[in-house]
């Protein structure tokens, strides 16, 4: 195996440890990855070399947590060329800068871009929603299919394909649309009784899959609704 520290431009063109795995597999492989240290984040620079002009993965996602969090000066130079801003672009067609609910998704800080993503939400709805902090289930008719689109592969990629918009979709049409079965299935009601923000929420990838991000029930299910059956899932 070529020495990440010693040759930095011969590792690129290397054979790599990942070959044609299984998505699977190449999860497992790079959960092995981070117990080898260095030579374990030059396989997962070769990983990411090769697919940088590939759609995203979630094993993309994983790769790219792991370099983006470690301390090496080689994963960040690589990742600072190949990959400025993540695995997934960072579009919106009104402008919005999303570069900061991509660092908190990249070292999984869920909590703060939970409340950036209500945040971002409001911007899309506009300067009243901003200043109320909440949206109009009639707002989100209105959000840019591209922008919704980067909110959710953010969060999506990120957490190893566990949270999402378009998760919580695929699990509320998993239970036949019933919102009872939906809020106990994704952790956000348990024995009929809300669960209580923030500290009964859970803020890491041991959450039940579609716990993130947040929505506020209180006040019915129509903004949630909307967002779940807006055109952006269905391009």
């Amino acid at each position: 195996m070529i020495s990440f520290l010693s040759n930095p431009s011969d590792y690129l063109a290397s054979p790599h440890l990942f070959g044609e795995l299984t998505e699977k597999n190449q999860l497992t492989l790079i959960e092995s990855c981070l117990d080898k240290g260095e030579e374990g984040l030059a396989e997962l620079i070769r990983f990411l070399h090769d697919r940088s002009t590939h759609p995203p993965t979630l094993a993309m996602g994983k790769a790219y947590q792991a370099l983006f969090n470690s301390s090496s000066s080689h994963a960040r130079h690589f990742l600072e060329v190949h990959l400025p801003s993540g695995i997934t672009p960072l579009v919106s067609a009104h402008g919005l800068d999303y570069s900061q609910l991509h660092h908190l998704l990249a070292t999984r800080n869920f909590q703060d871009a939970d409340r950036l993503t209500l945040g971002k939400l409001c911007e899309l709805s506009g300067e009243q929603a901003v200043k109320r902090n909440w949206i109009y289930f009639s707002e989100v008719n209105h959000f840019s299919v591209i922008d919704l689109q980067t909110i959710n592969s953010l969060w999506f990629f990120y957490s190893e394909g566990r949270f999402g918009f378009s998760v919580q979709r695929e699990l509320w049409l998993g239970v036949g649309k019933d919102w009872e079965k939906l809020w106990k299935k994704i952790g956000w009601k348990n024995s009929n009784i809300w669960t209580r923000y923030p500290q009964e929420f859970t803020w890491d990838l041991t959450a039940p899959r579609g716990h993130l991000p947040l929505s506020n029930q209180l006040r019915g299910v129509q903004v949630m609704k909307a967002l779940l059956t807006h055109s952006a899932w269905e391009v």
